[in-house]
Parts: structure tokens; sequence; C-alpha cells
């Protein structure tokens, strides 16, 4: 089977799926989240429930029965034999300058709590402002810098508990 996916459900059943498995059903998409499924002359409604695209993680019901799916590709399969982690940014424990430049502000404060995405550093550097963002939820234990201080490439910022 070239090109396999590997696809988990509900974290007990595992198997390898292909473009040509899906060759076997039969689907017509109701709505964008459901669909109507034929497979070996039994019929299906599948909806999608929660989709989150980043982790390849997927919440389904099948003729209302919940499901928790993942799926990996490939290159999924082949970082996590050289001992790497999709998501790995989520087990970030700080976060260090990028590169040399000058602190503009600090909108967080040790003790806040963050999600991902949310500002963490303003950081300038060749005349232009870079906002740094948490790779994760977490609460700031330590802030390593002070607005207006110059940085250097790998100077400690921030830390998470």
């Amino acid at each position: 089977m070239p090109n396999p996916f590997e696809v988990k459900v509900n974290g007990e059943w595992s198997f390898q799926m292909g473009s040509e498995t899906l060759e076997g059903y039969d689907q017509a998409r109701l709505t964008p989240e459901t669909f109507h499924v034929i497979h070996d002359a039994h019929s299906f409604s599948v909806q999608i429930l929660e989709a989150d695209f980043n982790t390849k993680t997927y919440k389904v019901a099948v003729d209302g029965k919940p499901f928790s799916v993942s799926i990996s590709n490939p290159l999924d399969q082949l970082i996590s034999a050289m001992g790497f982690e999709l998501g790995s940014s989520r087990n970030v424990s700080h976060i260090e300058a990028p590169m040399p430049g000058l602190i503009l502000d600090i909108p967080v404060s040790e003790g806040d709590e963050v999600k991902e995405g949310d500002a963490l550093v303003v950081l300038e550097a060749m005349k232009m402002e870079n906002v740094i963002l948490s790779p994760r939820e977490g609460v700031i234990s330590k802030i390593a810098v002070e607005k207006g201080a110059a940085v250097d490439k790998k100077s400690l910022l921030i830390e998470f508990k």
C-alpha cells in the first residue's frame, strides 16, 4: 500500500489506510459536516463534530455513536519514528529571543495565564517589530527581561510554570 495513512480510533484501534481503501466506499456530502456513506451494502450517517487540523484529530459520530479519530500521514509517521513529536511546542518551558534586538513591550506579567497565540514580547530587530507569541497555554513563572533592554539571540525572555 503506497503512502498509507495511520488511523487511530478511540485510542484502541489502529489501522493503515491508503487511497485505494476508499475506493470501496460510496459517499455523498449532505452538509459541510454530514455525509451519507455506503460500504458493503451498509448505509451510514457520518457527522463531523469537531476537527482540529493542526493536530489532525477529529470527533465524528457514525449513526449517532461518537468516535475520536487521529490521522497521521507518512511524514507524520517518519517524524515520530525519528523521535520527534508533532505539537512538541506545547511542551515548551521557556521562550528565547529568536534574534538580537530591543525589547519594546512585554504585555504579560509574572503569574499571568496565557493561551496559545497570546502576545508575550514585542522585539524590535532590524527596524521591524516582531511579536513573539505563546506556543502553548500556561502560566508565566518568570520574565527575564525588561522593556527597553537589548537582547542577544537565544537570550532567555520568558519561563512557563
